[in-house]
C-alpha cells in the first residue's frame, strides 16, 4: 500500500504539501533505504526546478541522480500530477 506523509517543499515552482511513497523500492532496496530516508531526499528537492524525463498524461516523471544524504548518494524517481499538490515517489535507491 502507498503511504502518505505531510511535507512542505516547493518543487518546479509548485508548493507541495504531501508525499506519497510507492512501496516498489522495498522489493530490491529495503536494506539500504526506508521511508524516512526518502522523505529526507524529497526535502532536498526543495527550491529546485527539474526537467521532465517522461510524460504520461496527467503525470510528469522526474529523476534526481546523486542526491547526497548522510555521506551517501541516492537516486530518486518521482512524479508530479497535473493540477495536484503532491509528489509521488516511484522509486529510490542508494547509488554506489
Amino acid at each position: 500500500m502507498r503511504r502518505e506523509y505531510d511535507i512542505d517543499v516547493v518543487v518546479n515552482k509548485i508548493k507541495i504539501t504531501k508525499a506519497i511513497i510507492d512501496p516498489h523500492y522495498e522489493d530490491k532496496h529495503s536494506e539500504s533505504i526506508n521511508d524516512e530516508i526518502i522523505l529526507n531526499l524529497v526535502k532536498k528537492l526543495d527550491g529546485n526546478v527539474f526537467e521532465i524525463e517522461d510524460r504520461k498524461s496527467p503525470f510528469n516523471y522526474y529523476v534526481a541522480n546523486n542526491i547526497k544524504y548522510n555521506q551517501k548518494q541516492y537516486k530518486l524517481v518521482w512524479l508530479l500530477e497535473d493540477d495536484q499538490i503532491y509528489i509521488g515517489v516511484v522509486n529510490a535507491y542508494r547509488r554506489s
